[in-house]
């Protein structure tokens, strides 16, 4: 009966361990602003993953109705669990494009009510900073994604 109960406690925890969504902070600088996100692994962690190792890392950014996208990242990840539409406030790559977006609105495709990308991607984390006057800002600049304590 002990020996069960220690295995069953055992695996709770293994269980926990496993499962436990990795949070992590990260800033992208533009100049002198910074925008807070949050990259988690819970819908691709793969990619999360992926763009976490590649840190620091600078970019070409380009804004699109209200979704800030780079140019070519080094994050080379195929569709993962890669939808469309998205959620306000999203971060997510892009695979086609091999893009960081963060989706502060509709793009110009967007439907009422959703916001639709150019074709699915794979969702890494949250906009924290949700300032939107950055959209008015970012076109046409350089950023640099680093991880943030």
């Amino acid at each position: 009966m002990i020996n069960s109960w220690i295995y069953l406690r055992a695996m709770v925890f293994y269980l926990y361990l496993v499962l436990k969504i990795m949070k992590y902070s990260v800033r992208l600088e533009i100049e002198d602003l910074r925008i807070d996100i949050e990259i988690d692994d819970e819908f691709s962690p793969n990619t999360a993953h992926s763009f976490l190792k590649s840190l620091p890392f600078s970019v070409d950014l380009n804004v699109w109705g209200e979704e800030i996208y780079s140019s070519s990242s080094p994050v080379t990840i195929s569709e993962e669990n890669a939808k469309s539409p998205v959620d306000l406030n999203d971060v997510a790559y892009w695979p086609t494009g091999k893009a960081i977006c963060l989706f502060y609105g509709p793009t110009p495709i967007s439907e009422r009510g959703e916001i639709i990308p150019t074709s699915p991607v794979n969702v890494i984390g949250k906009i924290i900073s949700r300032d939107k006057s950055v959209l008015g800002f970012a076109d046409g600049k350089r950023g640099t994604f680093r991880l943030h304590s």
